[in-house]
């Protein structure tokens, strides 16, 4: 069965998260993903993050699975030859070098274009290549702050808080793939590449969309307001038994579900209860509510509680631990939670692609050893054979 993106060849140069996610997500949708690594070290990431002496790390494992590997040295003319052979034969380049980095060496988008017309030449910046930042770096944390995430996550007592999942890099990753995949289609009928670019800070500022109409609606900046989710009540985490770090659960309940949840938590009778019988009653009478509804929880272990509410039509969810995640049945019946097995580790478990295509499943296949692939690649890309390989080798260009 032949893949969404067989046929699409990607040159994945990126490093680190943003980049890499990119590139991994379009390899699990079937395009040919050649990662391009300098020959001596490769992604800083296998290493500088590695919790075995002699495997790659997992923050790389997980983040470069369905990848070739090819490394060339682009400091060297020979290196930036083949390079030049091996983007007249690709599709896409995937790049989030430091400002400027790819210009400097001759390889920046106009030069490449005018080499390979259909190229789809993708950019991820921290702040773009455009703008008054356009110059400065940026990682994690530092999208979330100037994107304006930090400054409405947490409560209100507390410092802006930094949240773990990854919106300004993986949600970077995201963005990108989008953007590869509309150009892409727009060469379909054009027959010509372009330049397509996102900014770590663009992307956490989409995400937070919803924040910015809060904003206009109040005419003042969000406050940090904890878990609570607008004027919903209940619409916020609850304890549950045995009272662990994680023994929480959450729980939303929207006005036409307010009996149905009344009924599933034994509390019928609070249907009558003026305090309760509005949502802006609810509201104004929270904690006693809350209260109610918290006694109800503590006394459940959280699966528990989530099962009984969402038999009853309530959504609601229970605050998992990451050991929880990786053992959850129902992500490892939709193959999100998968096996990988990688010569120099074993086995460990990393997530599976989230898109689920009913004519062609994605397959995880284990990331690449730096340089596994270069004899192959460079054989068939650039027509070099043995004798040229070894040469090649010897002079540090691969």
């Amino acid at each position: 069965m032949s893949l969404a993106l067989d046929g699409i060849r990607v040159i994945d140069m990126t490093h680190n998260q943003a980049g890499p996610a990119c590139a991994q997500i379009l390899g699990f949708l079937g395009a040919d993903v050649i990662k391009l690594e300098e020959p001596k070290g490769g992604d800083v990431a296998r290493t500088n993050m590695r919790d075995k002496p002699d495997s790659d790390s997992l923050f790389f494992l997980m983040l470069n699975a369905n990848k070739r590997s090819l490394t060339l040295n682009l400091k060297s003319e020979e290196g930036k030859a083949l390079f030049r052979k091996v983007i007249a034969e690709s599709d896409v380049l995937l790049e989030n070098f430091g400002p400027g980095a790819l210009d400097r060496l001759g390889l920046g988008y106009d030069a490449l274009a005018k080499l390979n017309p259909r190229l789809i030449y993708a950019t991820i910046k921290g702040f773009g290549t455009y703008g008054p930042y356009s110059g400065y770096k940026s990682f994690e944390p530092i999208a979330q702050a100037m994107g304006g995430a930090m400054a409405v996550t947490g409560f209100p007592e507390n410092p802006p808080t930094y949240v773990f999942p990854a919106i300004g890099d993986s949600g970077t990753g995201m963005h990108m793939a989008i953007g590869i995949l509309a150009a892409l289609q727009q060469r379909h009928a054009s027959g010509v590449g372009q330049h397509v670019e996102v900014s770590m800070q663009d992307a956490v500022v989409n995400l937070i969309r919803v924040s910015l109409r809060d904003h206009q609606r109040h005419g003042h900046p969000l406050p940090r307001v904890g878990n609570q989710l607008g004027r919903t009540v209940p619409g916020t985490t609850y304890p549950c038994a045995p009272g662990g770090a994680n023994d929480y659960v959450y729980i939303f309940v929207q006005p036409q579900m307010w009996k149905p949840f009344l009924a599933a938590i034994g509390q019928a009778g609070l249907a009558d209860d003026k305090r309760f019988a509005t949502a802006d009653a609810r509201w104004e009478n929270r904690d006693a509510l809350n209260a109610i509804v918290g006694r109800w929880t503590g006394a459940r272990g959280k699966h528990e509680v989530m099962r009984i509410l969402g038999e009853a039509g309530v959504p609601s969810g229970a605050c998992q631990d990451t050991a929880e995640v990786l053992a959850d049945e129902h992500l490892r019946a939709r193959e999100m939670i998968v096996e990988v097995d990688f010569p120099t580790r074993g086995t460990y478990q990393t997530v599976g692609c989230p898109i689920k295509l009913s004519a062609s499943p994605a397959e995880i296949t284990r990331p690449p050893l730096l340089g596994e692939h270069t004899d192959e690649l460079l054989r068939a890309l650039c027509g070099v054979d043995s004798e040229e390989l070894r040469r090649l080798r010897d002079g540090g260009v691969v």
